[in-house]
């Protein structure tokens, strides 16, 4: 009889389980059918509080409670104000998360030194096998360190108070892009992140792009380093002028740039390199005093071309270095460049086809105020256009942003122990953070994250961060620590997030079997794709 009774709770607790399956494959079927191909049509929700919330989503990687109670109390203005004014350094507990990195402790430069040294311990050993094994340990070695370059990036992108400073940072990552399996990157990645783009997010552009011309991770992957008088590179001289200035020529930037700019551009660049030497080299005394240095980076005037340039109609004087500060200068400050840029920023943060009339304005405020980035984005942010864009218009969300902003909302405030599986997210939607091969950076248009492949992926992942830890909050030996579901009906979610959700989404919640199933459908939702 016992065991009757047995059998009949078992078949009973089978039968249930079959039905909250059941239940929950619909609901998931509903919220992916509805964002495959439609994600561009998601009815615009109404009122104040979804207007701050989508506003809120564009100046943060995510919206939580306590942006949105701030935001309320001090309005947008005040509230760009303070993102804008906030300081780099981070706050004490994130802080001690990043310093706790091991491969990125050390002084600037520590890890290109280390590999520098290792290579030359590894010469030395007697034979090939010996060798071989340490050059596995030192590739070992140098992928691990661009995964705590990875991590630092992540732990500020989830936890920063400086939020519109990480999207920046995250922004100009792909703009300057580098790609970290190119030759000797690695060693030199952290430090461009760290001391290259991120200090200057918020800056002068003029800045931030001469940081970039004189920063080893870009003279190394765009061959710059190999380029000498008589042996002119063209490679960056081109993505300089195409890609980080002032757009193709002929294009929408209005750019007019011709192949002889861009050879006397590569002119002006020659000596512009890279030491890996560690040691400066030996010159003639009248060029010594024209030699430069800052950690790995050198101008070498023994491999400039000394010869008159002339750049975008402008004449350069021969003068060693100064030749290049004042080609960076010109680039700056051309209209194209102002134009390129703000349609770059407006095309990332606002709309695919942003309004023309809004990327001028911020073009203008970029040629009045010399290239101040924070103007921009305050002409960007505060623009009235904002709330009267239509709903096909409204941005989706790439691979980054999505896992960001869902971890931020399933996971407000507990901090990530094991990033891991959000690296693992972000290659399987095909982002990986410093993996982009070729110099255009990850794209920012719609039609390269929404295809039906890249939705069925973005469910799965929207599955393992609602039914669960899924390693978050494990170390890397995997030891659970606190694992429960997370309970995204919180509420943020019914202050501000339930009045932008479409009648297809509400029915597929309303059919969910489990918190976990109400989750998954929520993050996998057209709605949530969107900013």
């Amino acid at each position: 009889m016992e065991a009757g009774m047995e059998a009949a709770q078992q078949a009973g607790h089978g039968t249930v389980r079959r039905a909250r399956l059941a239940a929950w494959r619909a609901a998931a079927a509903l919220a992916l059918a509805a964002c495959v191909g439609a994600c561009a049509r998601v009815p615009a929700a109404g009122g104040d509080s979804a207007a701050d919330l989508r506003w809120l989503n564009t100046v943060s990687f995510g919206a939580d409670q306590a942006s949105l109670a701030e935001l309320r109390r001090l309005g947008r203005a005040a509230y760009l104000e303070r993102q804008l004014a906030m300081p780099p350094a981070d706050p004490p507990e994130l802080a001690a998360a990043i310093a706790a990195l091991p491969a990125l402790q050390g002084a600037p430069g520590a890890p290109l030194q280390a590999a520098r040294q290792a290579r030359e311990r590894i010469e030395a050993l007697p034979d090939e096998d010996s060798k071989q094994q340490a050059r596995q340990a030192l590739n070992a070695q140098g992928r691990e360190l661009v995964a705590d370059t990875a991590r630092r990036h992540l732990l500020r992108a989830l936890y920063s108070p400086a939020q519109l400073r990480e999207q920046m940072t995250w922004f100009w990552m792909n703009h300057f892009n580098v790609y970290s399996g190119k030759g000797q990157v690695r060693w030199l990645l952290p430090d461009y992140e760290e001391r290259t783009i991120r200090p200057h997010a918020l800056g002068s552009f003029r800045d931030l792009l001469m940081a970039t011309v004189t920063a080893p991770a870009m003279l190394l992957y765009l061959d710059n380093a190999q380029s000498s008088a008589n042996r002119i590179n063209e490679n960056y001289a081109r993505e300089l002028m195409e890609l980080h200035t002032l757009g193709v020529a002929g294009g929408s930037s209005g750019s007019r740039y011709t192949q002889q700019d861009v050879q006397e551009l590569a002119r002006v660049l020659t000596g512009v390199g890279v030491n890996l030497r560690g040691t400066p080299p030996r010159l003639q005394p009248a060029r010594a005093a024209l030699y430069r240095s800052d950690g790995a980076f050198e101008f070498n005037p023994a491999r400039h071309d000394f010869g008159a340039k002339t750049l975008l109609g402008q004449r350069i004087e021969p003068a060693g270095f100064a030749e290049v500060e004042r080609a960076v200068t010109i680039l700056a400050r051309e209209p194209a460049t102002a134009r390129f840029i703000s349609a770059r920023l407006a095309t990332y943060f606002i709309a695919d086809n942003p309004p023309p009339g809004l990327v001028e304005r911020m073009a203008r405020t970029f040629t009045r105020t010399d290239g101040d980035i924070a103007a921009v984005l305050r002409t960007m942010l505060l623009a009235p256009e904002l709330d009267r864009l239509p709903a096909s218009s409204r941005k989706f969300k790439d691979p980054m942003v999505y896992v960001v902003s869902s971890l931020r909302l399933a996971y407000e405030g507990r901090p990530v122990a094991n990033l891991r599986p959000v690296m693992n997210w972000l290659t399987q939607l095909g982002e990986p953070l410093y993996g982009h091969v070729t110099p255009d950076g990850y794209p920012a248009a719609e039609s390269a994250w929404a295809s039906s492949g890249q939705m069925v992926r973005r469910f799965e992942i929207a599955r393992a961060i609602g039914s669960g830890p899924a390693g978050l909050f494990a170390g890397d030996a995997g030891m659970p620590r606190g694992a429960r579901f997370p309970v995204i009906g919180n509420k943020l979610y019914y202050d501000s997030i339930e009045a932008t959700l479409g009648a297809a989404t509400r029915a597929a919640l309303a059919q969910a079997a489990s918190q976990a199933e109400w989750n998954t459908v929520l993050l996998s939702s057209p709605e949530w794709m969107q900013r």
